[in-house]
């Protein structure tokens, strides 16, 4: 076998071919990326638990597995990160919670066990904010998370922790979940890919929760991949969506779907955003990729509203229960959680059963909107933020500056209440600032975002465009 140092510099894709291989064993990943951890993580607070030993003794078991001739799936012997507010046996699930740091799983969530049926390695658990309500990632308990291209900047929230470790080369892939930008704006900030799958594709479940969730996280909340490259996002989607009884909404559907035209439409202003210059170029410089790869770009002034898929988006998900969410956040004593939902606090209120269930409604005719435009443009391009990643805490500087923040986000915010996939992809780099686009596509049809990610990854600097970072800024 090689002996490597520098394995956690590999991609997932790299890894998992040179491990299955018996190039390189499992124990050494894990090794190489626990030092890595060591090197890295006290600046960037990336990872708040982990556990070494038990780390190399799952590697272990994945070398073991191979050496008996075992196939031991997609991501063998690959250290992944798992956020903090899904089960993983033995663990708390915190969701940055002092009032949780005792809930400690008894069970796996479906994420968990799929990724260990797909022979990853779990490294440890990464940071969110309280609640995973914020883009900006910090809590009472856990501390605050680093970008590590440029502690100023966010590295994105809930998934903050998740991407940073990415982003940093603690780990190759990991896990986010994402209910208004928590997998898609991590990437963004942190220059990464990141993919939210359709809603029904990756099962979801924490036996330690006390009661079942709302109905907006039920249809709006998913978990998918963060990655350095696209194929990585295509074996981390491959791994997380396998079939589980426990999540109703699960759905069996095809990881390739049939050919459709290749042919986007990109608007760089949807609902009249004040889209910055900075990002406009980076959706300019993507489309002119696509084109170079055989796809028909076409610039349009208009998408299906966005807008109005914010104030649903908003109605579901703090609609149900704004009050209860008020006092635990008050409880929790965290100021961003205070701060978020105190933003939302004057329509929240206006909230009653007649609205939250008009809001039902008025989303099925907005996924229905949405459906019918993509039956014509299977890929729609759009910016993943109207501004490029904000200053750390940018939310907490005021009620001018929470709703800038809540503006530049819209087209974030607006697609999780249709169902369908979306992807953030890097395009590079604006001095020491990433940037990237977002791509969407109809239900079920992760791989033609893939596709698109792909051919902009292909034809980006040095046919990377996602920035492994091999020494943090300071």
């Amino acid at each position: 076998m090689t002996s490597n140092p520098d394995l956690w510099k590999l991609s997932a894709s790299e890894l998992a071919a040179l491990v299955r291989s018996r190039e390189v064993s499992a124990v050494q990943a894990a090794q190489s990326a626990l030092t890595r951890l060591d090197a890295v993580n006290p600046m960037l607070n990336a990872v708040v638990e982990h556990r070494p030993d038990e780390v190399l003794a799952r590697a272990h078991e994945v070398d073991q597995a191979i050496a008996r001739g075992e196939e031991v799936g997609p991501l063998a012997g690959v250290p992944v990160g798992i956020k903090v507010n899904i089960d993983q046996a033995g663990f708390a699930t915190t969701n940055g919670l002092r009032s949780q740091k005792d809930l400690i799983a008894r069970s796996n969530s479906p994420v968990v066990d799929s990724l260990l049926q797909a022979g990853a390695v779990p490294l440890g658990r990464t940071n969110t904010p309280a609640f995973s309500y914020r883009w900006f990632t910090s809590n009472l308990l856990h501390g605050v998370t680093r970008n590590p291209h440029d502690p100023a900047l966010t590295p994105g929230g809930s998934s903050g922790g998740s991407a940073a470790a990415v982003a940093s080369g603690i780990c190759a892939l990991a896990h986010g979940t994402d209910i208004a930008g928590s997998i898609r704006y991590p990437a963004y900030a942190c220059g990464l890919h990141g993919l939210r799958p359709s809603l029904g594709r990756v099962a979801a479940y924490n036996a330690s929760a006390s009661q079942e969730r709302p109905i907006g996280g039920q249809i709006m909340a998913v978990s998918g991949p963060i990655a350095r490259t696209i194929a990585d996002l295509r074996l981390g989607l491959q791994a997380m969506s396998r079939p589980d009884a426990r999540d109703p909404w699960w759905v069996p559907a095809p990881l390739r779907g049939p050919e459709l035209p290749r042919r986007v439409a990109m608007c760089l202003r949807p609902d009249g955003l004040d889209t910055q210059p900075e990002v406009c170029a980076a959706l300019l410089d993507a489309a002119a990729r696509l084109r170079d790869a055989g796809w028909v770009v076409e610039e349009l002034g208009e998408l299906p509203s966005l807008q109005d898929g914010v104030a649903i988006q908003v109605a579901l998900w703090m609609g149900d229960g704004y009050e209860a969410m008020v006092q635990a956040a008050q409880l929790e004593g965290d100021p961003g959680a205070i701060t978020a939902l105190a933003y939302q606090a004057e329509y929240a209120r206006s909230i009653g059963l007649p609205e939250f269930s008009s809001a039902l409604a008025r989303r099925l005719g907005i996924a229905r909107a949405w459906q019918l435009f993509l039956e014509r443009y299977p890929v729609v391009m759009l910016p993943v933020c109207a501004e490029l990643p904000f200053a750390n805490d940018l939310d907490l500087q005021g009620f001018e500056a929470c709703q800038r923040v809540w503006r530049a986000q819209m087209p974030m915010i607006a697609l999780p209440m249709t169902g369908l996939p979306a992807l953030a992809v890097n395009t590079g780099m604006v001095g020491r600032t990433p940037v990237g686009v977002q791509l969407v596509a109809p239900r079920f049809r992760e791989d033609l975002c893939l596709d698109a990610g792909a051919d902009i990854e292909a034809r980006g600097a040095k046919g990377s465009a996602a920035r492994l970072v091999p020494t943090v800024a300071g």
